[in-house]
């Protein structure tokens, strides 16, 4: 198909859209999602979490990665802890007398009286008058330090491997929303904003990506770093290891409640953000109007008033979850409080060293983060559920019926067109196309006028086989359209619409998109006939000029002559023209409608024309009203009528201007 892409046509009466929101944007992290609800959080988890399962073996990988750089990390403060044991023994023991016992030392202080020393010194592994053992403590600062680097190695391979499983699920899943979008019926996409389906294409899929990335890594190695970390608190000391305990509860209420708060106000934030972005594009992109009618005091104001609104939602969301990392410093304090009292009194006792003391510092202080990344991860999960469901939604979409098998294809292609009684609605209660019938011949050029919303596009759309007939059946060439496939079928017409689209890329590959196998040739001779080639040849570029996507380096009427030029250098045997010349001036009009004339030679052609100017010499005049033909004949025949061809030519050419 040539002209306007694929599936971009236009119907005249499709259903109205629903209202939509505003659009999403990429994703947050954290706490800075604002959490929209999933419908069904289990179920959409569930379906999210099945998408990796073709990485099953590389996740097993990740999660022993993940183990091994956990393990590590959290036997290093033990490690620290013994270093620390060494020092200070080293220190006692240089002022103990030399040469005596450790037995004879202590049996001394506790004869002296000086029991709580002695019950101190007797927890400790010391050599009277040593001093600080380097050699013993080199050796386990280089065990740390291989410790460490080793984690960081895992840690690393863990990342990198977790990245891979990541986007390669994404990978699959964008390819997977490319073919459903391909599969998908026009009708689909009457039914949803443009904008709408592009959120979910683009920002859904990348915070589905954000969660996935982030929420694995997260809750792996923070799940694996409180059970190791709660496993080594025990091993040095259970009562320490309560005291800690007792703060969970209190870390994880004052976590949700703070979230709940601030989770309306990030909600807010991302709704007064995309109304500013809509209000921001309707003016950038309408800004020669608002000048013209000169309401930039207005259009400042309503900035202003959205500004101000998202200032105060921002404000409020960033203060009050920033309250979340002061809140757990404040509760780890008074953790590190209760911890520095009680085990400085098991150091005076001799139930602890003072390095298993400093170790359990550290230990407790990787506790509280851990639980406080996974509070985080409640707004995160909840995020990127909700847009794997809004991707499983237009996933399971209904698609267009499936290809016939086998195919049929004509076995000549003349480009005769027969509707047999067809009947189409858009709404099971309102009928729009109601048995139909047209015969056009090879050569014809057809032309359809009547009132907006009569059916004109929309018929144009069943040949394309954009919608399903309810009723009747479409044959080209003896063949009916329904028994060939969509390919075959649209690879025999051309198709150019008002709305004119092109891409990113030079005028040659723009004309050839239809035909990318055109020889240079063929292309400026398309170029030629459709009168594209005068104006290229002023540029500085010529057919190399580059348009950007939206062809704002040329006129509108140069953007829908070269969309002209597209669909003759497909050679279609049908050509259908949708308004295609209402952008062009009217000399250039004529210029165009000479040169159609002589390319429709064995071809088809279809003319959906307001301006009746256009359409004189056609070979056959269609007047459609409420989806029937209530007229057919050629100009004159249908001016002799006096019908309602009649009644639109002499309201356009030849009545004076009337009092409305």
């Amino acid at each position: 198909m040539s002209g306007s892409g694929p599936g971009t046509a236009t119907a005249m009466n499709r259903p109205p859209r629903p209202p939509m929101g505003p659009g999403r944007g990429g994703p947050f992290a954290g706490m800075n999602i604002p959490a929209e609800k999933a419908t069904n959080f289990s179920a959409s988890a569930r379906r999210l979490l099945g998408t990796l399962h073709p990485e099953r073996l590389w996740l097993t990988l990740v999660v022993a990665l993940a183990i091994a750089s956990v393990a590590l990390n959290v036997l290093g403060p033990r490690l620290l802890g013994e270093g620390t044991n060494l020092i200070f023994a080293g220190v006692v023991s240089q002022d103990l007398p030399a040469g005596a016992s450790k037995a004879d030392v202590i049996e001394q202080l506790r004869a002296s009286g000086e029991t709580a020393r002695a019950d101190m010194l007797s927890a400790m592994n010391l050599t009277p008058g040593q001093g600080i053992d380097f050699a013993a403590l080199s050796s386990v600062l280089l065990w740390v330090l291989v410790l460490y680097v080793l984690a960081s190695a895992f840690g690393w391979a863990q990342a990198y491997v977790l990245n891979a499983v990541v986007q390669r699920t994404v990978h699959r899943l964008r390819e997977r929303i490319e073919a459903k979008i391909h599969r998908l019926p026009l009708r689909y996409f009457d039914s949803i904003q443009r904008g709408e389906l592009l959120s979910r294409v683009t920002n859904d899929v990348d915070n589905i990506s954000q969660s996935l990335q982030q929420s694995i890594s997260q809750v792996v190695s923070s799940l694996l770093t409180v059970i190791g970390v709660i496993i080594m608190m025990f091993f040095l000391s259970p009562v320490l290891a309560l005291i800690t305990l007792v703060t969970v509860p209190l870390t994880l209420v004052t976590t949700v409640l703070i979230a709940k708060r601030s989770q309306k106000l990030f909600v807010a934030q991302w709704k007064h953000t995309g109304e500013l972005n809509g209000q921001i594009e309707e003016t950038y992109t309408g800004h020669a109007l608002v000048k013209v009618f000169g309401r930039q005091q207005e259009v400042g104001q309503r900035f202003r008033e959205k500004n101000a609104e998202l200032f105060n939602a921002s404000f409020g969301a960033q203060f009050i979850s920033g309250l979340i990392m002061p809140a757990m410093t404040f509760i780890g304090n008074l953790v590190y409080v209760g911890i520095a009292v009680v085990g400085g009194l098991q150091v005076a006792s001799g139930a602890m060293q003072l390095g298993d003391v400093q170790a359990f510092i550290q230990y407790s202080r990787q506790f509280t983060m851990p639980l406080a990344q996974l509070g985080s991860m409640a707004n995160m999960l909840q995020s990127g559920v909700a847009s794997a469901e809004r991707v499983f939604a237009l996933l399971d979409t209904e698609e267009e019926s499936p290809e016939p098998e086998p195919a049929e294809s004509p076995e000549e292609v003349r480009g005769r067109l027969v509707f047999e009684d067809i009947s189409f609605r858009y709404s099971p209660d309102k009928p729009l196309i109601s048995d139909l019938s047209l015969v056009a011949e090879p050569g014809q050029t057809v032309a359809i006028v009547g009132p907006t919303g009569a059916g004109k596009t929309t018929l144009v759309n069943l040949m394309m086989r954009f919608y399903e007939l309810d009723k009747g059946r479409i044959t080209l060439d003896g063949v009916d359209v329904a028994s060939m496939t969509r390919r075959e079928l649209r690879s025999r017409m051309g198709m150019v619409l008002q709305d004119t689209w092109l891409f990113g890329g030079t005028i040659r590959d723009n004309i050839a998109y239809g035909r990318p196998d055109a020889s240079e040739e063929e292309i400026q001779e398309a170029a030629r006939a459709t009168y594209v080639d005068r104006f290229v040849r002023s540029l500085p570029e010529g057919y190399d000029t580059v348009l950007d996507d939206e062809g704002g380096n040329v006129s509108a009427g140069e953007k829908q002559l070269l969309t002209i030029a597209r669909a003759f250098l497909s050679r279609p045997s049908v050509l259908i023209l949708d308004e295609a010349t209402s952008s062009v001036d009217t000399r250039t009009e004529v210029l165009v409608q000479k040169a159609m004339s002589a390319l429709r030679s064995d071809r088809t052609s279809f003319v959906i024309a307001h301006r009746l100017s256009t359409i004189r010499d056609a070979d056959l005049i269609l007047v459609m009203e409420s989806g029937r033909i209530v007229e057919q004949g050629t100009h004159a025949e249908l001016l002799a009528g006096g019908g309602a061809y009649a009644a639109l030519y002499e309201a356009q050419f030849a009545a004076p201007a009337a009092e409305a």
